[in-house]
């Protein structure tokens, strides 16, 4: 952590303000670097000083190696999506305490949810799931192509400090967004998903408190 990281921690604590107040403070900020960055997650070409800085490590294989656990991890935190919900509504720090984690872009939580499948495009499907508050909106993440960190970083113990720079940190979100692909999109026909049932288990990170765009740890399909 840098000086400048460590002294703007101690005046947030200093400040008195609650997790919930500073996530409000930060949420417009977070937004627009979400817009003008967006969640692609990506592997970084290995040329130049990035093959040097990067040498030795395999996202494929810390992929491989981790995704298991993250799944058991979200699995048991997982939450019913109503209960989830209603349970940010009431209190919105306890529910991140009791099904989800801290992230460094916003709170990622733990959820499982059954719908219908409403559409799908580009990769990612809407879901229409009984008794959510009005106006929510739910989707999931079906590939081929999976972005973001919500995996990395949803099920908690995973830090920066864990990998020699910000490349491999990257890379490692990559790595476990790959190997969740290989476990349980691979065979999903995805043309044939409009109007099934869905039952997902997964992941996602609190910036639009309305949109939820789950990361699926699992994935099952029905008539």
């Amino acid at each position: 952590m840098t000086t400048a990281t460590k002294t703007q921690a101690q005046n947030q604590r200093r400040s008195g303000l609650s997790p919930a107040a500073k996530r409000g403070i930060g949420i417009g900020v977070v937004a627009a670097l979400i817009v003008v960055m967006g969640l692609d997650t990506t592997f970084v070409s290995n040329t130049g000083d990035s093959a040097a800085v990067d040498a030795g490590f395999s996202p494929e294989a810390y992929g491989e190696k981790t995704f298991p656990e993250i799944k058991k991890t979200v699995t048991q935190r997982a939450a019913p999506a109503p209960k989830l919900a209603q349970a940010l509504s009431d209190d919105e720090d306890a529910a991140i305490a009791d099904y989800g984690v801290e992230g460094a872009v916003a709170p990622v939580l733990s959820v499982e949810a059954t719908g219908t499948v409403e559409s799908c495009d580009g990769g990612i499907c809407t879901l229409d799931v009984a008794d959510m508050p009005e106006g929510q909106v739910m989707r999931v993440q079906v590939g081929p192509a999976v972005n973001g960190t919500a995996l990395r970083d949803g099920a908690g113990g995973i830090a920066f400090g864990d990998f020699k720079n910000q490349i491999e940190y990257q890379n490692a979100a990559a790595g476990i967004n790959n190997a969740m692909k290989e476990a349980i999109l691979s065979d999903l026909d995805r043309d044939a998903l409009p109007g099934q049932q869905l039952h997902v288990i997964g992941v996602f990170q609190r910036i639009i408190p309305n949109n939820w765009l789950i990361t699926p740890v699992a994935l099952e399909t029905g008539a």
